[in-house]
């Protein structure tokens, strides 16, 4: 096998670079280990402001999130401009709503919503009044939110079918293997994977948690790291939802597919069962996580939750990497930021744009691999 490009991983932003690469007239074949996608656990969210429990919990990363926020802009786009190609996804754009319980964390949101609007996101203030007119379902102790109108949400499972039957459509194959290796000679790009050994003119790594161990020996140190995070789904509810909802302090997220289910999560923790497995559930984040919710929007406290899962979010220095590693230019890395579901359509797209020669969409300097070089 000798495609022009292989992309290793198969998840949102490997799928997308490879639909970029094919429309570029790249050979393509995908290659992915099947376990522990974030891709396939994902909840839908479309994040572009600032998440109060990632900042919470990384803080020495807040500073990447903060100057990639017009990365996160344009992400959110990029997924209203793939829905009008390949959906419905069940979009919804109708801004993201993170809730206050007290004066403190107004504070908060304000200060934030400051270094946001200086970042180019629309963002606003609004009091109990303001939300009463939008969000009436909303607990009474909630005293206000910032709302963030460039965020959304969408259904995961009806984009993901979508998109990977646009792949099958033009004939691109996904190899099941685990990657081990990868290594550069003047002929190209060897990759060693557990099952068979693949060369390639190029390669894209897209493979997320696993990226940092599969590069470490091309003179680069990428700190990509596995979180296992826990996730909800109930029955469908009465009330209708059309924002993403989050909160200034807990760490939640909650929105309302197209069927009316509710969909809980925002970075409550899961049990990490090894690479192998998929990550385990806790029964305290599953009470943890719902009883918040229920506090939140009182009226959805006595639906059944129907199904409850976790799947593994990525964390690094809290950018994106994209671009040729500076000791191996045959190797395009394309690993999204934090909240990388959001990011991987964007981030897929430009990174296949590095490969095919092209000018990319955005400035690349700040999400270059280099800034891990040995």
């Amino acid at each position: 096998m000798h495609p022009d490009v292989l992309v290793i991983g198969a998840g949102i932003t490997g799928m997308m670079a490879a639909l970029h690469l094919s429309d570029g007239g790249a050979r393509v074949t995908m290659v992915d280990a099947g376990e522990n996608a974030g891709t396939w656990a994902n909840a839908g969210s479309l994040h572009v402001q600032m998440q109060s429990r990632f900042m919470r919990l990384y803080p020495d990363q807040v500073p990447a999130v903060e100057a990639s926020l017009p990365l996160y802009k344009a992400a959110a786009e990029e997924w209203v401009r793939l829905d009008t190609l390949y959906g419905p996804f069940e979009l919804v754009r109708k801004g993201g709503l993170m809730l206050a319980e007290g004066a403190e964390q107004l504070r908060f949101l304000e200060a934030k919503a400051q270094r946001e609007t200086a970042r180019g996101l629309s963002v606003e203030l609004l009091d109990r009044p303001a939300l009463d007119r939008i969000a009436p379902w909303l607990g009474p102790q909630i005293v206000g939110a910032e709302l963030c109108h460039d965020e959304g949400k969408l259904n995961p499972l009806i984009a993901n079918a979508r998109l990977l039957a646009v792949l099958g459509q033009r004939g691109i194959a996904t190899l099941r293997d685990r990657i081990l290796a990868i290594s550069q000679d003047k002929g190209g790009i060897t990759v060693q994977g557990q099952s068979a050994s693949y060369r390639a003119d190029q390669v894209i790594v897209a493979s997320a948690w696993g990226a940092g161990h599969m590069v470490q020996g091309l003179g680069v140190t990428i700190p990509t790291r596995a979180e296992p995070l826990h996730m909800n789904i109930t029955e469908a509810a009465a009330v209708s939802i059309s924002h993403l909802i989050q909160h200034a302090e807990r760490s939640i997220t909650l929105k309302q597919l197209g069927q009316g289910q509710i969909v809980i999560g925002g970075g409550w923790p899961a049990l990490d069962r090894g690479r192998s497995m998929p990550p385990g559930v806790l029964a305290a984040s599953f009470l943890g996580n719902v009883a918040l919710a229920a506090r939140l929007v009182p009226q959805i406290g006595g639906l059944r939750v129907i199904r409850t899962w976790a799947g593994m979010n990525t964390t690094a220095d809290g950018g994106s990497t994209i671009g040729r590693l500076p000791q191996a230019q045959g190797v395009v890395m394309a690993l999204p930021g934090d909240a990388g579901y959001t990011l991987g359509p964007l981030v897929g797209r430009m990174a296949a744009q590095v490969a095919l020669g092209a000018q990319p969409d955005a400035d690349m300097a700040r999400f270059a691999p280099a800034r891990f070089a040995a």
